[in-house]
Order: structure tokens, then C-alpha cells, then sequence
């Protein structure tokens, strides 16, 4: 067997192989999943006069999924309806996201279609101020940056993990995924510890075909968030491989151990 090109392989692309049992996002024992109704497990309903409900079983969350998989402890930050506004405003205080005893050694955001939806202005990396993040424009990505600094305060090491908008085929949706995937591809690049989970580049398109199988009116059915489970663990699990230097050393994240 040739392990170095098994693990390493340069050529790999991020979910050329979809990881079973064990991955590499087990190397991080305590994680958190920041998001809207998608990381929250969320089913929606309708009943014969068009009226629709939803509801947060965050057991269905993909990120529980992963979490089962890989024994690890995972929280759900998240709730439907959420925007980057609101979570840095209100929600995160209110339940406590913040504080020191809830610290993990990573952080997979998934913001950004609520925000978008109601039309919140996309900003620019200046907007965003790294030694004052009460300083950062109320733009999509001066909330989103405050996010990432006000957890960096408390977990100094940890990584962070962007989820990009998967590609789907319909215009203008389609070009938004795009510049999307680039604006997160930019703030990975403006913040250390930082990468991006591309699923507008990488993961499958979400046409008729794939949402006839995995969704449940407009939101996602239980297997569409154990697949969505199946991506970003893979897709984690990949950078970890390819970047060992990068997490050699997760295991020491918020220990109390110098290294």
C-alpha cells in the first residue's frame, strides 16, 4: 500500500471520495455549526391550503450527523431564518454562544441566504475591522467578520470552516452562488486558521432531479441532510489531509497545554 498517495494525493479534488466511518473532522473533539433552518435540521410542512410551518429538529441537523458518526460533540448555533445581522445583534448572546465553557477547536459557518434574501448589502473586506470588531461596517460581511473575531477572542486557535451556496442551475441564483463562492474564498484568504467549503465549485447541482430526492418542499428531507452530512464531513475531511502542518497540533486547542 502506498499510504502517501492515498492520503496526500495531489490530484485529489474535494469530494472525489466521499469518507465512511471515521474522517479526519474527528480530529477536532468539540465543534460548533453557525447557521440557518439548513444546519438546523429543518422541516418544513404544507397543508391543502398552502400553509407552511417550520420546524428545528436539530437531530437531523447535518451536523449532528456528523457528529454521531465521528463521536464527537457537536453544537448546533444555529436556528431557521437566521442572518449574520441577527446572530451578531441578538442571538448569539441570548443563548450564550459566546461564552468560554462552550469554546470549540472549530467553527463551520453556513450564513448567508437569509442574509442575501433580504437584500443585506454583500460588503467588502473592509468593512471589516480584525482589532475592533465593533467597528465593522453592518454590511453581510462586517457581520460575518465580527462572527469570526468575537470567536477568535474566546478560542484563539481554532479553525474555521466557510460553507459556500451549492450551485444550483437557475439564474439569478446560479450567479449569486458564484459570487458567493468568491467573496468566502476572499475572507478565508483575510483571516488565518480559515478555509472554504466549496460546494458551488465541488458538490453536486441542485436541479429538479436532485431536489426530487432530497428536499421536502423548500427545505431539505431527512436524506438530503444526511448527504449534506456526507459533503462536509468529506469535504473537512480533505483539507485536513492535504494541510497536515495545519492541525498537527488541534489536539492541544483550547487544552490550557503550551505547544
Amino acid at each position: 500500500m502506498n499510504w502517501n498517495e492515498k492520503i496526500y494525493n495531489i490530484d485529489e479534488k474535494p469530494l472525489d471520495n466521499l469518507v465512511s466511518g471515521y474522517s479526519r473532522t474527528s480530529v477536532f473533539r468539540k465543534i460548533a455549526f453557525i447557521g440557518d433552518s439548513l444546519s438546523s435540521g429543518e422541516f418544513e410542512t404544507c397543508d391543502n391550503a398552502g400553509n407552511k410551518q417550520y420546524h428545528d429538529l436539530y437531530e437531523y441537523s447535518w451536523g449532528q450527523y456528523i457528529a454521531r458518526k465521528n463521536g464527537l460533540i457537536a453544537y448546533n448555533f444555529s436556528r431557521g431564518g437566521m442572518t449574520a445581522r441577527e446572530y451578531m445583534e441578538t442571538f448569539a448572546e441570548a443563548n450564550d454562544f459566546f461564552s468560554k465553557e462552550k469554546a470549540c477547536q472549530a467553527y463551520v459557518i453556513a450564513l448567508g441566504v437569509n442574509d442575501l434574501k433580504n437584500d443585506n448589502e454583500i460588503g467588502s473586506l473592509s468593512d471589516i475591522n480584525k482589532e475592533d470588531y465593533t467597528k465593522n461596517k453592518k454590511t453581510f460581511l462586517g457581520y460575518y467578520g465580527a462572527i469570526v473575531s468575537r470567536y477568535k477572542k474566546i478560542s484563539p486557535d481554532a479553525k474555521f470552516f466557510f460553507v459556500t451556496f451549492p450551485n444550483e442551475d437557475q439564474e439569478p441564483r446560479k450567479n449569486l452562488c458564484k459570487v458567493f463562492s468568491e467573496t468566502l474564498q476572499s475572507l478565508a484568504d483575510f483571516f488565518e486558521n480559515s478555509y472554504v467549503i466549496d460546494l458551488y465549485k465541488y458538490g453536486p447541482v441542485y436541479d429538479d432531479e436532485f431536489k426530487s430526492q432530497f428536499y421536502l418542499h423548500g427545505h431539505m428531507n431527512p436524506s438530503g441532510y444526511i448527504f449534506t452530512a456526507e459533503l462536509v464531513d468529506s469535504y473537512i475531511d480533505f483539507i485536513v489531509r492535504h494541510n497536515p502542518e495545519d492541525f498537527k497540533n488541534v489536539g492541544f486547542i483550547n487544552s490550557g497545554i503550551d505547544y
